[in-house]
């Protein structure tokens, strides 16, 4: 062959551009500064800012406030990250996950379906004070993902449930932080147990849905550490998150997306976090003061966003070096991925196996609020007449990014006869028949994210109620479908309508003429009221929004294959206006309504003057009788506590505290033990009492004990000090009072604190304006 000098020439340039490819560091071989060194401005601003969102019936792939240049790897997740290849970057993908997967359910081109399960609402799990069953679940729902693909579930949702009309309360577990911490710290790990990243969310004090993008929340530093943030920095310290997600509002004046006091000076300096910040979709207004503030991944992503950093970077207003700071967290994150790692997705999850903890985990957390001369529970081969819309039309949990496209939701009627419980067919085909009428009449093309309306509730009439007295015992099923993007109203919502006040009345009425009970079920996702007709009724089963698995679980418990032993991580209040944080919620609006991403809005401000005194804390300080008190469920037998122990009566550094709890009833149970401490109260106003430990006994069979154990270290006795930025224990007695509930103390002992303990500094931050 004859070379000539042209030939040769190109070969050389050839080889060298082969060289110069192959010379890019790759993510995962080299260190990420040296892959980040080799990045363009705009590469680094493509993975700082999602890839988008296509949001049906409001935009498409090229309208609306959405990037949508990336297509879906798995369609119907909530967004994706960039990718590089030639650096060895892939595309990543979150998916909402509050209670189970949410992808979409059907793909282009193909026939078959891609459901997942639809767990039991946070709330409800909560309920069931037992961290294995949310482990389980985590593990469940992380596997979901790993099958299809998602390297972030977008959960769990940890906010506090500050007040009962919160339209996302069904997404969270508890109005108290320990509670929140502990079981957001096992569905973490039981996620992440299958190389699946978390976001918990939202970080922090979202807490109303109304002006959820403008709302800016005034509060204390000690309200903000002992209540709103606590719950965050036990699952931050104990289970290590992948992420975290940022929450739209403000707090004192600031987006918390935009926040260096939240992001870094408490996020990071004070709990260590390590891992990655995300914004909630189109969270924040200003994309340059997030990137300065640390959030380093903006989601679901816009153009303008982009461009608004590229610019700044180039007139000199953001360093670029904070990019790069930020870049670093994100590959950081990357390379923990499923996707970094080359898994190719099953699409095979096992949802038979899945089911089975779904209605597991649904019985254990439902809780028993009134058990009338033991009408609960049933025994098989009764007849039941079976009233109220839900009864036949099921809520299995809540709408919006709580949503999941589940293959099946197991109605009552279905749960019941396969529990060997007949239903009387004339009340079942009026019901069955009213509720076909009255969807039919329904808008076709509501949006998926917004709940569908309630349907009027059937009102029976005389003749039916008196002919369905030949069944043997009455159920009335009161639902309510929550969701995201508003806040609950007090009438016809948190107080029941007129006509599910009729029909309880009826329906008792015609059944107590007979001798006969009538036993609710509260097919819920969150507070209702309750003391106008509960005397009214013989039995009262809160069910929650229990899952697919609704009907299954409900009958376990009524027929009694399930003892309940779920207890209300909630309180109950007698009246809306009882509670504390009633005044003002859901905010103050001002200033003219705007454009926020898809949603409009207008600025709001709301104070939180209650300061550390919610739900129990404040109805104990305050004196205020509750319907059902936190921590408060029955069962279908008894237990007693006894042999309460120290191991000290004088704090020395670490305080063991053990209980024997007894079941003296006829029939196996659980039982979950709680202990509170009370603080002295030297310096700083304190609750009366705060729950500090719990545990869930084993099943124990009549006659049997068990032997629980406590540890509680400084941080269980300390309280947050304002002025000195300090978490304190003050010198005195503490009461440790061990009971079923908050109100109801079995045991009690004290340990003194002869001298104050100091267990850290922290950095002053989110000080009120």
């Amino acid at each position: 062959m004859k070379w000539t000098s042209l030939s040769i020439f190109c070969f050389a340039v050839l080889a060298q551009t082969g060289n110069a490819q192959q010379a890019l560091p790759q993510l995962g071989k080299q260190n990420n500064a040296a892959v980040i060194r080799s990045m363009s401005l705009q590469q680094k601003v493509d993975l700082l800012v999602g890839q988008g969102m296509r949001i049906p019936g409001i935009t498409d792939a090229n309208q609306g406030p959405v990037v949508g240049k990336t297509e879906d790897k798995v369609p119907g997740a909530a967004g994706t990250t960039a990718s590089i290849s030639a650096l060895g970057i892939p595309v990543t993908v979150v998916a909402d996950g509050s209670a189970g997967l949410r992808i979409s359910p059907k793909r282009p081109g193909e026939e078959r379906t891609y459901y997942a399960t639809a767990f039991p609402i946070a709330t409800l799990l909560a309920s069931s004070w037992d961290t294995s069953v949310l482990y389980a679940v985590g593990k469940a729902m992380g596997s979901e993902a790993k099958a299809y693909g998602v390297d972030v579930i977008l959960g769990p949702g940890m906010n506090i449930q500050r007040n009962a009309l919160g339209g996302r309360n069904f997404e969270y577990y508890a109005e108290d932080p320990f509670v929140t911490g502990t079981m957001a710290t096992a569905m973490v790990k039981g996620i992440q147990s299958n190389g699946i990243g978390t976001s918990v969310k939202h970080f922090a004090v979202n807490n109303h849905e109304t002006n959820r993008n403008t709302i800016n929340i005034k509060i204390g530093t000690r309200a903000l550490r002992e209540i709103y943030l606590k719950g965050f920095e036990m699952v931050v310290k104990q289970a290590k998150p992948w992420t975290v997600m940022s929450s739209y509002n403000k707090i004192n004046g600031t987006y918390t997306s935009e926040s260096p006091d939240l992001l870094k000076k408490i996020l990071r300096e004070d709990w260590g976090y390590k891992g990655l910040v995300m914004t909630d979709w189109f969270g924040g207004m200003d994309a340059v003061a997030q990137m300065k503030a640390g959030n380093e991944l903006l989601m679901p992503g816009t153009p303008q966003q982009e461009q608004a950093i590229i610019n700044a970077v180039k007139n000199g207003t953001l360093a670029e070096s904070v990019i790069d700071e930020n870049l670093d967290k994100l590959l950081s994150y990357i390379q923990l991925t499923q996707s970094f790692k080359g898994a190719q997705p099953s699409n095979t999850p096992d949802l038979k196996a899945h089911a089975v903890i779904a209605r597991q985990a649904a019985a254990e957390g439902m809780v028993l609020l009134k058990n009338a001369s033991g009408v609960l529970p049933m025994s098989a081969g009764k007849r039941i007449a079976a009233f109220g819309n839900f009864t036949y039309d099921l809520v299995s949990g809540g709408t919006g990014s709580g949503d999941v496209n589940e293959a099946y939701t197991i109605s009552l009627p279905q749960g019941l006869s396969a529990a060997g419980i007949t239903l009387d067919p004339a009340v079942q085909a009026a019901y069955e028949a009213h509720i076909k009428a009255e969807k039919d009449k329904l808008p076709k093309d509501r949006p998926w994210f917004l709940p569908p309306p309630s349907i009027p509730e059937l009102q029976p009439g005389a003749a039916l109620i008196e002919s369905a007295t030949n069944a043997d015992l009455a159920i009335i099923t009161i639902g309510r479908i929550s969701g995201e993007f508003m806040d609950r109203k007090k009438e016809n919502d948190f107080y029941l309508s007129s006509a599910e006040q009729q029909l309880i009345s009826d329906v008792s009425a015609a059944f107590h003429a007979k001798g006969k009970k009538v036993v609710v079920v509260l097919n819920v996702g969150g507070v209702i009221e309750t003391v106008s007709w509960r005397d009214k009724v013989d039995g009262i089963l809160l069910a929650w929004l229990p899952g697919q698995e609704a009907g299954a679980a409900i009958a376990d418990v009524l027929r009694g294959a399930v003892n309940p032993s779920g207890k209300l991580a909630v309180s109950f209040p007698v009246k809306f206006e009882d509670d504390p944080t009633a005044e003002g919620f859901p905010g103050k609006e001002y200033g003219e309504p705007m454009q926020v991403g898809f949603m409009r809005a207008r600025k709001a401000e709301i104070e939180y003057k209650e300061g550390i005194f919610i739900g129990y804390r404040a109805f104990e300080k305050q004196s205020i009788p509750t319907a059902y008190p936190f921590g408060y469920g029955l069962s279908y037998t008894s237990f007693a506590y006894s042999n309460l122990k120290l191991n000290t009566a004088v704090w020395n550094g670490q305080l063991q505290v053990q209980v024997t709890v007894k079941n003296t009833g006829k029939t196996a149970g659980k039982e979950i033990v709680q202990l509170y401490v009370a603080a002295p109260g030297k310096d700083m106003p304190k609750p009366v009492k705060e729950l500090k430990g719990f545990a869930k006994t084993r099943l124990l069979k009549p006659g049997e004990s068990q032997t629980v154990q406590f540890k509680l270290d400084a941080a269980a006795l300390a309280s947050f000090q304002e002025s000195s930025s300090q978490w304190i224990a003050e010198p005195g007695v503490y009461g440790l009072l061990i009971g079923a509930s908050s109100k109801d103390i079995r045991v009690k002992a004290t340990c003194t604190v002869p001298k104050t303990v100091l267990l850290e500094t922290v950095n002053k931050a989110l000080l009120p304006q």
